[in-house]
């Protein structure tokens, strides 16, 4: 008897956790739409950030920015492209 109820123990802590990684889940995933409705918003609204870091890229090539600094705008640019590319195609 006492082995059953460890195992209903044990099945209802499992169903539990099961429940609150459910729930983890759906709240990260409504926030990162979130993110992505707001980013979407800034790119839908006016082409400022490709804008801005393009600009800002070509200030650093001008001025012979240290690599750390190209590779950021690298990054970002890759970054922006990629958020692009994935609110077109949603």
């Amino acid at each position: 008897m006492r082995m059953l109820e460890d195992k209903q123990t044990k099945v209802s802590a499992l169903q539990v956790e099961k429940e609150a990684r459910e729930g983890v889940i759906e709240l990260l995933h409504k926030e990162a739409m979130k993110w992505m409705d707001r980013f979407a918003l800034t790119l839908n609204e006016s082409q400022e950030l490709p804008r801005l870091l393009a600009r800002a890229k070509e200030v650093a090539d001008t001025y012979s920015a240290p690599d750390e600094v190209h590779s950021i705008f690298n990054y970002y640019q890759h970054m922006v492209k990629l958020m692009t590319h994935i609110i077109r195609n949603r």
